[in-house]
């Protein structure tokens, strides 16, 4: 297949490796001519096969994507695709869709986790469209998505939408694990008189005990780099989509306590530096190339 793909940043740059590398022809537009394929987005469209063009749009949620997809859509015509893949606000799939149906233009929502370590590893996907739309672009995902089970690593979640919110419900889960960790760093930190290596224990955490995951793997990692996180401030962004996640809980009077409160750490995090979101911030940092202030920053 070959398809076009708008973005080439910390994830999109590293999925056109990928997708190159199962066989496929990827055409890549980013503002960074440096890296970009074209240098405009009508040329991306123009070296597309006419019979089915497919724009996979990978960029920041909201206005930018707002304006691409509307960019992108006036190069084509009935029958072509146009992918999100960014981390979009699921009601914001149903609106775009229903927009470009008018002319034709399929829709699909892509949920993508895999962060910068996606390219070597793998991409999990959720994804969210007409069972045929999704059926067309399964040589893609199956180019994007790790090997093993089919099951596994992949999921049509539903229609348009559900992607994007099976996404979201991701982001919030990994909100809470990562709190849970930094906040064991932290109470292990605290007993400096009893504990010699915290670094230690985490390491040993990674194998045979029910705590033990990819995550935990990065923050080991992250302790092996910056053993007291001393060159990292505990100030840690949210992107939205743990936000979303709290206020869809409240709208379904569904208890979210943990996610809920993970989401309220990082806004503390922005008011007073602490162990505990000096390690998330290690961790966002080591699965997502996500930008950190160096603890001189102040």
């Amino acid at each position: 297949m070959h398809i076009g793909l708008i973005g080439l940043g910390r994830m999109g740059g590293n999925m056109r490796d990928r997708i190159r590398n199962a066989g496929h022809e990827v055409t890549g537009y980013d503002q960074n001519q440096e890296i970009s394929d074209v240098a405009t987005v009508p040329d991306l469209v123009a070296a597309l096969p006419q019979a089915q063009r497919i724009v996979w749009v990978m960029v920041p949620a909201g206005e930018i994507t707002d304006s691409v997809v509307t960019q992108v859509a006036a190069q084509l015509h009935a029958g072509d695709i146009i992918i999100d893949g960014g981390n979009s606000k699921f009601s914001d799939d149903t609106r775009r869709a229903a927009e470009l149906a008018e002319r034709g233009i399929g829709y699909v929502d892509a949920g993508v986790s895999g962060g910068v370590w996606g390219r070597e590893n793998g991409y999990g996907l959720m994804v969210g469209g007409p069972d045929d739309t999704i059926a067309t672009l399964m040589p893609i995902f199956d180019a994007l998505r790790p090997e093993g089970p089919a099951e596994e690593g992949f999921v049509h979640a539903g229609p348009v939408g559900a992607g994007h919110y099976a996404k979201m419900v991701h982001n919030g889960i990994e909100y809470g694990v990562m709190q849970a960790y930094a906040e064991g760093y932290e109470i292990l930190a605290a007993r400096d008189d009893l504990i010699d290596d915290v670094g230690a224990i985490f390491t040993a955490w990674q194998r045979g005990t029910v705590v033990r995951s990819w995550l935990l793997e990065l923050l080991v990692k992250a302790l092996n780099e910056d053993p007291d996180l001393d060159e990292i401030r505990g100030f840690v962004a949210d992107s939205g989509e743990g936000r979303w996640t709290v206020q869809e809980a409240v709208e379904r009077a569904v208890p979210a306590p943990v996610i809920s409160a993970a989401l309220f750490a990082r806004f503390d995090s922005r008011q007073d530096d602490s162990p505990a979101m000096k390690a998330v911030a290690a961790l966002r940092q080591q699965f997502g190339g996500h930008a950190t202030k160096a603890a001189a920053d102040g």
